[in-house]
């Protein structure tokens, strides 16, 4: 498998991901005090939001990438 194969494929999941739920979204804990024993958490949710625009044409190349034979130079 190419560079180009794992690219393509690579584009195609990130385009369909920022088409179908808009970006990305993950959370991620911290702590807030940490005394002794005594440890207190919070979780903070983060998004990374990705325009529709930019998914469609993110899907594309990535398409284009898997599909578009190589040219050979000789």
């Amino acid at each position: 498998m190419s560079v180009r194969y794992v690219v393509g494929s690579l584009l195609v999941v990130i385009g369909l991901v920022s088409l179908l739920w808009g970006g990305f979204r993950w959370t991620q804990q911290k702590t807030v005090v940490d005394i002794g024993p005594l440890e207190a958490k919070t979780e903070e949710h983060k998004v990374l939001p990705i325009p529709p625009i930019v998914g469609g044409l993110v899907l594309v190349g990535g398409i284009v990438l898997l599909v578009l034979p190589i040219r050979r130079r000789a």
